[in-house]
């Protein structure tokens, strides 16, 4: 298990959320498994239930993100999770160019529960859809709190504006599955 203390981008800070925290659960041959744990939930804004399925532009209200770059690549993917429970993911050939759709086998189980003060949003995602190398892992998260207040948490930052997609950010790995 790997746990990582996200860090909120100092241009868009939080109203109430006080901390975000990105973990590996679990990765094996099947299943890659990730928890966003989200302190400070009082002014916090859901997507609404929407049922599973493929869906864009899911960063414009609270949304979990994983980008995985495999080593000595310039191509990554970055897959989008929702608490709606849609998902997305994509492939680029380097730094936000060629993008495509990213085939998956089935469809990512996401899950959200929230408590007075905190959230937990757990993630299954088939390893069959992502790199079977080892990777630079990015873990981020989009959260909207009322107001339209949108905070973007991650590993680490590039200066100048939100940018999850900048190798900064790609400060965590992930090691291929095992047999890979």
């Amino acid at each position: 298990m790997q746990t990582h203390e996200l860090v909120a981008h100092p241009d868009h800070p939080p109203l109430a959320v006080t901390r975000v925290e990105a973990r590996i659960l679990n990765s094996d041959s099947e299943w890659l498994r990730l928890r966003w744990r989200i302190e400070g939930i009082g002014q916090l804004v859901m997507p609404a239930f929407a049922g599973r399925g493929r869906a864009d532009e899911l960063w414009r209200t609270t949304c979990f993100e994983l980008f995985l770059r495999p080593e000595g690549s310039t191509g990554y993917c970055e897959i989008n999770l929702s608490p709606s429970e849609r998902w997305a993911a994509y492939d680029f050939t380097r730094y936000r160019t060629g993008i495509s759709e990213r085939p998956f086998p089935r469809e990512p189980d996401c899950t959200m529960r929230t408590g007075s003060a905190m959230a937990i949003f757990d993630a299954t995602v088939p390893r069959a859809g992502l790199p079977r190398s080892d990777c630079a892992a990015g873990l981020c998260a989009v959260i909207e709190e009322e107001g339209r207040t949108l905070s973007y948490w991650a590993l680490a930052h590039p200066a100048g504006p939100p940018d999850f997609h900048d190798g900064a950010c790609f400060a965590g790995r992930l090691a291929a599955p095992a047999g890979a």
